[in-house]
């Protein structure tokens, strides 16, 4: 009997944490990003290379099925620094919508919910 070797299947789902406790300011929120993320060496912290970045993310590696990104502190980062913020909403709702649009879903969450305890 021959054995065959199933397909590869693309994972499933690939989750990213972005913690923005702290932060209040672009500076600060880029630099949290290049590090909550793992950005690649040639993200260039600023605006356009975020958007960049996160419309090629071969550097998550195989592409997924969907992607999630879960950002915390949202809500005080918008308070401290209402402009960036709008900025950055801007960057990431661009981005769900590029990956929407290549049959990838990317969902960004802003100040998910804490997850239940277990049990």
């Amino acid at each position: 009997m021959r054995h065959m070797t199933p397909p590869h299947s693309r994972p499933v789902r690939y989750t990213a944490e972005l913690h923005l406790d702290g932060v209040t300011d672009k500076a600060g929120f880029l630099d949290r990003c290049a590090r909550d993320l793992a950005l690649p060496a040639w993200f260039g912290r600023n605006w356009d290379a975020l958007a960049d970045v996160l419309t090629d993310l071969s550097w998550w590696g195989p592409r997924p099925q969907e992607y999630l990104l879960r950002v915390h502190g949202w809500s005080a980062f918008r308070r401290a620094a209402p402009h960036d913020a709008a900025t950055a909403a801007g960057i990431l709702t661009d981005t769900e919508t590029y990956w929407a649009s290549r049959g990838t879903p990317l969902t960004v969450v802003l100040d998910p919910l804490p997850a239940p305890p277990p049990g």
